[in-house]
This record gives structure tokens, C-alpha cells and sequence, in this order.
């Protein structure tokens, strides 16, 4: 036969060609792997980015919103993360903090920096109105998220909405809506406003100027002064000379704070006319006292002495900083902590990722009761008109505040058939 000649290959011999072609399958299965193994990396982000969960809060450390965001709202964010364990996907979390100066320009150059150099994973609060816009357009360009408690600008949620964005505690709409409207179903009719000019101010104004007209009520004028201002003589002159029922204060912090005791100076109260906060923290209050501020009208979302959880996280808090915290600050430890859990929950801090898991839980805990998320980034919760105690009702310090009414969050803020926002499907 042609192969009987063939020679016979030798069992020695099989055997090494049999480990050949083994080792060359399994070098060529490796190859493969690793050729498509960056492919699968891609496809499935990393558990949490360097290892570290990091956190910002640019806030006003030493200026006129100091007191109301500040080391109140770094502390809250601290309590926050410790309560939750110091870690999250078995990774350490960081927070960082930044004075702005209430410079629009140092917030915005920080959160860029913070977004490309530092690593930060979320940014949870930017006190003020100007500087948190600015931050938002930086968060907007980085696909980052960004958590507001301090500012109000409802622009937040409105025009100016981002799918990376949430307006967690307050905004200017659900203020004016239950301070305002209030106000003249009790018969403030007529209005006069001061206002700080710039972005927080101008949309105060303008939608308590929308409550109060469609309650049946006019505005007879309104004075803009500077951030910061120390003199209010001139405006409260003016708004004396209006004959105005209400004077509103379309202002915040420091402010609010100048504008309530000038007016107490001036007599304004005395001569018939009413004082109506839009914007004013329980800090405010224990800085102007309750022989200024009693009788006057205003809207929170949240009071340290509502309930048994409210005094019992307030108390820690009090324990910290010897001062009761505000609607901001618990905001802020209750969004870092939704934070955290949306990050547990979607097991990575992978902003999309993470920002769907926010939007699908609920919130309860000691500051709201069944909050949600919108598709407009608004944190939909109750808000509560009170009443500021005159200094015989108060029992104990801090005891500043009677419950007048809750709004429902459904009703508090603005509903979505009224936003611009071009996330709002309608």
C-alpha cells in the first residue's frame, strides 16, 4: 500500500504534539480574553471610581449665609456619612469643603476643579442662588451630580433643570405659595417689597408678585438692595411712604436678619403695617429675638421640635453645635443620605446609575415623610407655615414656633404642568 512505508509515529512523540497543540489552544483562548476583556470592563463601570466616594459641599463659611448653611451644613453632612458607617460598597467616603465667598465665579472654578481633578463624585449643597447656578451649569457639562439645600432659585427646576440635578429642601415658588397665599386670605391685601438683587431675590419677588395677584391682592412697589446690605433706612422709608399692608422681604440670611431689626427701629410695625418673611430661618429668629420677630408669618420645610425624631436628631445636632439646625441643614444630612443608600443600592457611584436611584426611593426619614424625587430634580415633601411665638409662649430656648398649617408637597411646590423644564414629558 503508499502509506505501508510511512514510518510510525512513536508513543513519546504523540504525546509531545498532544501538549503542543494544548498549549497553543490555551494561548489563543487567553488571547481572546484578553482582547475582549476591555470591552467587558466598559460594559459593566467600575464599583466605585479610585476607590473613594467622594462628597463636596461649597457653602458660605464666613459671609451673610454663614450661619444658615456653613459649618451647620458641613456638620450635618459629617453626621451623615458617620451614621451611615463611614463607608459605602466597602469603600471610604470623603467629604470636602469650600468657602465660595458668595462668588458665583470661585463656586463655579471650584466644582470644575473638584469634577476633574479631585474626583469628587457628588456635590451636596452650594449655598446661594447665584453661586449654585453656577455650579449647575459645571455639573450639567460634567454629567455629575449636584444636590441643592441652601439656595431657592426655583430656576433649579424650572428652566434651568439638569438630568443630574435635585432642589432638595425648599424653593422660591413653595415659600411664596404658602407664605403669601396666607397672608391675604388673612386679609394682607396690599404689598411692598424689599428684595436682595440678584438671582434668589428677583424670583421671590416674583412668585409671591403671582400669589398675591391671583389671591386678589396688588403690589404697590419694591426696593432692590445689595447683597450684604448693612443701612436699610432708605427702603424701609419707602416702603413706610407706600401705605403697603405687608412689607415682604424678598431676602435671606444677614439680610432678612438687618431688615427685621431696622424695621423694629423704625417703628413700622407700630404704624399698622405688617412684616412678612418669605425666606427665614430658625436662626434668623434667635438672631433678631422674639420681641422683634413675634407675630410674624413664615414658611419651613422642616422644625427641630415637630416630633420625637426631629428632637432626637436636633439634640445630637445641638449636642455638636450647641444651636438647634435648620431646614437646610437637616436637608442637607437627609439628602447625603439618600446619597449613600442610592449609591448602595445601585452598586456603583456611577452618576446615571445612581442618580435613577434616587429618583425610585422614597425618602423617609426625619425630615420628610414619603418625599420623592420628580423628573425635574424637585424633592417633592410637606412644607409648614408657622407662626413665631411672642416671648411669653416660648417655653425653652429654641422654642420659637406654632404650627399654623401643613401644605402638602403635592401643593406646595410648583406642579409639573407649570414647569419649563425640558425633562417634564407632557
Amino acid at each position: 500500500m503508499a502509506y505501508a512505508n510511512t514510518p510510525r509515529i512513536s508513543m513519546q512523540c504523540r504525546s509531545t504534539l498532544s501538549r503542543l497543540f494544548t498549549a497553543t489552544a490555551i494561548a489563543s483562548a487567553m488571547a481572546i480574553a484578553m482582547a475582549t476583556a476591555p470591552a467587558v470592563a466598559q460594559a459593566q463601570p467600575a464599583a466605585v471610581s479610585d476607590d473613594v466616594v467622594r462628597l463636596g459641599l461649597i457653602l458660605d463659611m464666613s459671609g451673610i449665609y454663614a450661619d444658615v448653611t456653613g459649618k451647620g451644613s458641613a456638620t450635618a453632612a459629617e453626621m451623615a456619612i458617620a451614621d451611615f458607617g463611614g463607608t459605602v460598597l466597602g469603600k471610604k467616603v470623603d467629604l470636602m469643603v469650600m468657602d465660595h465667598q458668595n462668588k458665583a465665579d470661585i463656586a463655579a472654578a471650584k466644582a470644575r476643579e473638584w469634577y476633574d481633578t479631585q474626583k469628587v463624585d457628588a456635590i451636596m449643597d452650594v449655598a446661594g442662588s447665584a453661586p449654585a447656578l453656577a455650579v449647575l451649569e459645571v455639573a450639567r457639562e460634567k454629567k455629575k451630580i449636584v444636590v441643592f439645600s441652601g439656595p431657592g432659585t426655583e430656576r433649579i427646576t424650572n428652566d434651568l433643570c439638569s438630568p443630574y440635578s435635585v432642589h432638595y429642601t425648599y424653593d422660591t415658588w413653595s415659600l411664596a405659595n404658602t407664605t403669601a397665599r396666607a397672608t391675604v386670605e388673612q386679609g394682607g391685601k396690599s404689598w411692598y417689597f424689599l428684595t436682595a438683587d440678584y438671582a434668589f431675590g428677583h424670583t421671590l419677588q416674583a412668585s409671591a408678585t403671582d400669589v398675591v395677584k391671583a389671591n386678589g391682592g396688588t403690589v404697590v412697589g419694591a426696593s432692590r438692595h445689595p447683597l450684604g446690605s448693612s443701612d436699610f433706612a432708605s427702603y424701609l422709608l419707602q416702603a413706610q411712604a407706600s401705605k403697603a399692608q405687608i412689607v415682604g422681604l424678598a431676602n435671606a440670611g444677614g439680610d432678612t436678619v438687618n431688615a427685621i431689626k431696622a424695621a423694629s427701629e423704625f417703628g413700622l410695625t407700630k404704624g399698622g403695617q405688617k412684616m412678612a418673611g418669605l425666606l427665614l430661618y430658625i436662626n434668623d429668629i434667635h438672631a433678631i429675638g422674639l420681641d422683634a420677630a413675634a407675630g410674624l408669618t413664615l414658611t419651613e420645610a422642616f422644625y427641630w421640635d415637630m416630633n420625637d425624631q426631629t428632637r432626637a436628631w436636633s439634640q445630637r445636632y445641638y449636642d455638636k453645635l450647641k444651636k438647634m439646625p435648620n431646614m437646610s441643614q437637616a436637608g442637607t444630612y437627609s439628602s447625603v443620605m439618600h446619597y449613600l443608600k442610592a449609591v448602595q443600592a445601585a452598586g456603583t457611584d456611577e452618576p446615571a446609575a445612581v442618580m435613577k436611584q434616587m429618583k425610585s426611593m422614597p425618602i423617609n426619614d426625619f425630615f420628610a415623610a414619603n418625599g420623592r424625587i420628580r423628573e425635574d430634580g424637585r424633592m417633592v415633601h410637606d412644607m409648614y407655615l408657622f407662626e413665631v411665638k411672642k416671648p411669653a409662649e416660648s417655653k425653652r430656648p429654641w422654642d420659637y414656633y406654632k404650627l399654623v398649617a401643613t401644605l402638602p408637597g403635592d401643593q406646595a411646590f410648583m406642579p409639573l404642568s407649570k414647569s419649563t423644564c425640558p425633562l417634564v414629558k407632557k
